[in-house]
C-alpha cells in the first residue's frame, strides 16, 4: 500500500529505528540521518537498559516540590543543577512547577500508563526477528529504600495502585532473599517481577539496526541542520545535500528542539543529564537492577560489569561532564554493596525531557508531513518500540485505538 512512500528520520537512536522498523513493516522505505553511527555513546547506550513498564509516575509530582531544596544540597542526593544554565532553566521550571499539582501528576500518569501497559509487547514483535542470544534477562527489577521520605514511597504505591498497575511489597527478609550481596540499610521495598533487563542496550540497538538494513532500510551519516519544503513534501537539508520524502519523522532526542525551532513551534523540550559508570567483573554481585529510591540512582548488572546509574542534573546540551557526579554515583555504589574495584567508563547521556513529562509524538502543528517522536525522559529506552508503533501508525493514517491528544506538540502552542 505504501511501496512507493519514501520516509526520511532523523534519530539513529531506539526511537528513529523503532519508527524505521515499524515503518517498514507497513511497506514504507525509509533513510535514517544520524550525525553519528548507530550504538554511539548517546542515550540509547548509557542508559540503565531497563524494561521498566509499572514507571507511570514520573517527577511532576505533587511532593516533589518540597523536596528540591534537600535534594540540591545533598551531595548524595539525586538532583543536581549547572548553575551557569539556571537562568536558561527558569522558564522550563516554571511550567514545571504548574505541572506538579494532583490533577496534572495523575494526567501524566494515566497517559504514561497507557503507552507502558503495551511497551513489552511492542518490544517482543521487535525481538522475535532477532536472534537475542540472552541479552535481555527476565528478572524483575527491585526498588528499596531506608525509612526517611516514606510519604514519598506510599504516594508511588498509592499512585500506582489506582492505575492497576501491578507491583509486590517486599520487606526485608524478602529484599535479603533476592539481593543478599546487598548491605542491610533498607527498610523496605517494592519488586516488580514482569519488567526486564538488557544485558547490553548498545548489542540490541545495533541488532535491531541491522534488521532494518537487511530490510531494506538506508543509512546516512550526515547532520541534518533544517527542514524546507517543497509544495508540502518536506525537504532534509545538511552543509552539502538535500533530501525530498513524503513524510519526516524527527527523533534525535534532546537535539529535537534545534530542528523543532525552526518549524516555529514552541516546544520547551530541555534536557536531564545523565550518569555511568561501570565496575568491571562485578555484574554476578547483583541478579536484577536495583534502585535505591532515597537517592534515584540503580545498579544494573550488565555484560559490561556492574552499571551504575543515575542523578537528574540540569545543564544543558553544552557543559562538561561533572566529576561531582561521578563521585557521587561511586560513593552511592559502595554505600549498596561495600567494596568495589576501581570503576571504569565514565558517561554522560541527555534525557529528552518536557515539563509535564509527557513525550511528544504525532504530527507537527505547522507541517502535516512532519512528524515528532522525542521527549521520553527516563524511559526512552523503554518506550522506543511502542513509540514507534504508534507514530508509524499515524503516518500510515490508521486507528491506534488509543487516545493520542496528551501527545500532541499542541499542547504547548
Amino acid at each position: 500500500m505504501f511501496k512507493n512512500k519514501e520516509v526520511g528520520i532523523i534519530g539513529a537512536g531506539i526511537q528513529g529505528i523503532s519508527n524505521a522498523l515499524f515503518l517498514q513493516k507497513k511497506g514504507f522505505k525509509v533513510t535514517i540521518f544520524d550525525r553519528d553511527e548507530p550504538g554511539s555513546p548517546a542515550a540509547s547506550y548509557g542508559n540503565a537498559g531497563h524494561f521498566s513498564p509499572y514507571a507511570s509516575l514520573s517527577l511532576n509530582r505533587t511532593d516533589v516540590l518540597a523536596d528540591v531544596p534537600a535534594m540540591l544540597l545533598s551531595s548524595t542526593g539525586p538532583l543536581a543543577l549547572k548553575w551557569n544554565y539556571v537562568p536558561k532553566m527558569v522558564p522550563w521550571f516554571i511550567k514545571f512547577i504548574f505541572n506538579t499539582t494532583r490533577k496534572k501528576m495523575m494526567h501524566t500518569a494515566k497517559n504514561m500508563h497507557q503507552i507502558l501497559d503495551q511497551a513489552l509487547p511492542a518490544y517482543d514483535e521487535l525481538f522475535d526477528e532477532i536472534d537475542l542470544e540472552n541479552l535481555v534477562e527476565n528478572k524483575g527489577i527491585l526498588y528499596i529504600w531506608n525509612n526517611k521520605d516514606l510519604k514519598s514511597r506510599d504516594l508511588e504505591i498509592r499512585v500506582r495502585d489506582e492505575l492497576g498497575v501491578k507491583q509486590q511489597l517486599v520487606n526485608k527478609d524478602e529484599i535479603y532473599d533476592l539481593e543478599p550481596n546487598l548491605k542491610k540499610f533498607y527498610h523496605g521495598g517494592v519488586f516488580y517481577p514482569y519488567a526486564r533487563h538488557a544485558r547490553n542496550p548498545k548489542k540490541i540497538l545495533l541488532k535491531f539496526f541491522e534488521l532494518f538494513l537487511k530490510k531494506g532500510g538506508i543509512f546516512k551519516k550526515i547532520n541534518i541542520q533544517k527542514i524546507d519544503f517543497e509544495e508540502e513534501k518536506p525537504i532534509f537539508v545538511s552543509d552539502q545535500n538535500r533530501f525530498i520524502f513524503d513524510k519526516v519523522v524527527i527523533a534525535c532526542g534532546a537535539f529535537s528542539k534545534k530542528l523543532t525551532d525552526k518549524l516555529d513551534e514552541k516546544i520547551p523540550l530541555d534536557t536531564e543529564r545523565g550518569y555511568h559508570v561501570h565496575f568491571k567483573d562485578c555484574d554476578h554481585l547483583l541478579s536484577r537492577p536495583v534502585i535505591f529510591s532515597n537517592r534515584g540512582f540503580g545498579i544494573t548488572p550488565m555484560e559490561q560489569g556492574l552499571r551504575v546509574v543515575g542523578t537528574v542534573e540540569f545543564g544543558g546540551l553544552d557543559n562538561p561532564l561533572s566529576k561531582s557526579r561521578i563521585k557521587n554515583l561511586i560513593n552511592n555504589a559502595k554505600y549498596m554493596l561495600g567494596d568495589l574495584p576501581e570503576h571504569e567508563d565514565e558517561w554522560l547521556g541527555f534525557r529528552p525531557t518536557l515539563p509535564d513529562f509527557l513525550p511528544v509524538m504525532g504530527p507537527s502543528k505547522n507541517y502535516k508531513n512532519v512528524f515528532y517522536c522525542f521527549g521520553h525522559h527516563h524511559l526512552g529506552w523503554t518506550l522506543g518500540p511502542i513509540s514507534g508503533k504508534i507514530v508509524s501508525a499515524m503516518i500510515a493514517k490508521e486507528n491506534t485505538n488509543l487516545n493520542l491528544d496528551p501527545y500532541s506538540s499542541l499542547r504547548f502552542n
